[in-house]
């Protein structure tokens, strides 16, 4: 249990530069230099034309991921129950959306044809850590699960 909590808060400092990394490069015409798009460019272009939308994106893409992985962190350490453990899963699987909505992008722009989009690390960094830490609260439920069968 010692390394799914060391490895759940690892999340806490990746999940911050996951946020800053570049997810995409993309440009209108191949002979211009590419724009690197981040979560917190995205959130930052997209409070300018609507302030909802970013909000709830960032409560998807930021909050939900960091509150996650501190309540999990709690209940690793025992300071929460195992069953505030099905909640937090729910928490995990709004994280999944955003990155299925930027590959969704990123394959829409892809078909259009115009200009040139490219994923970048940040994008593999990102959908890394929200699979790590749903990972993590399975791997935290079945070692809950298995202490309360003993």
């Amino acid at each position: 249990m010692r390394i799914a909590l060391c490895l759940n808060l690892s999340l806490l400092i990746l999940f911050p530069i996951s946020w800053a990394a570049p997810l995409v490069r993309a440009g209108l015409l191949p002979l211009f230099g590419l724009s690197e798009i981040s979560v917190l460019s995205g959130l930052a272009s997209l409070w300018d034309t609507d302030m909802a939308l970013a909000l709830l994106v960032g409560l998807f893409a930021l909050v939900a991921p960091m509150a996650k992985t501190i309540a999990l962190a709690l209940v690793q350490t025992g300071r929460a129950p195992a069953a505030a453990l099905d909640p937090l899963t729910w928490l995990g699987r709004l994280a999944m959306a955003d990155v299925f909505l930027i590959a969704l992008y990123i394959t829409l722009a892809k078909g259009l044809g115009v200009g040139r989009v490219e994923t970048a690390w940040g994008l593999y960094l990102f959908t890394g850590c929200v699979i790590a830490s749903l990972g993590l609260s399975l791997w935290t439920k079945r070692a809950a699960l298995t202490a309360d069968a003993r």
